[in-house]
């Protein structure tokens, strides 16, 4: 089922950032995956940095001190009051282009994969236990193949 994204788009660090475009094709796609339970339109916000910013919310949100390819701050619903939000997705341009080259892979793709990751977080999806970032990660490959790319674990 497709869902359809209202996406905003920040550009902080623009180095080779895809267009806003790109990003909701990636994020609509991944919202569609199972277990996203709403079926109206969603709100995203994805906010580009460079690495300082990545690595001031990485230290404060998950006490790791250095910059991140991507941190995942879902909306936490209530009962009372629903607001179509799924959440927010901040992307570290310098590392995932940096990330891209070192593992040889297209920088587009990366930028791909790094969007579905984070909004498959949004819904939920995670990778701490074995069986649920194999669950995770099987549906990043299904996604990113029906987008024309290659498994991004190969």
């Amino acid at each position: 089922m497709k869902r359809r994204v209202l996406l905003e788009v920040q550009y902080i660090s623009s180095d080779n950032a895809p267009s806003a475009q790109q990003f909701g094709k990636w994020a609509e796609l991944a919202a569609a995956a199972p277990f996203n339970q709403h079926n109206d339109e969603q709100e995203l916000t994805i906010r580009i940095v460079d690495d300082n910013e990545s690595q001031t919310l990485n230290r404060t949100y998950r006490n790791k001190d250095k910059p991140t390819n991507v941190l995942s701050f879902a909306y936490e619903q209530t009962p009372e009051f629903h607001v179509p939000l799924l959440g927010d997705l901040v992307i570290c341009a310098p590392v995932v282009i940096h990330e891209a080259n070192v593992q040889g892979k297209q920088v587009e793709t990366h930028w791909a994969h790094m969007t579905i990751h984070g909004v498959l977080h949004l819904l939920g999806y995670d990778h701490i236990q074995q069986q649920d970032a194999e669950k995770m990660e099987q549906l990043e490959v299904t996604l990113m193949e029906k987008l024309g790319y290659a498994n991004p674990y190969l």
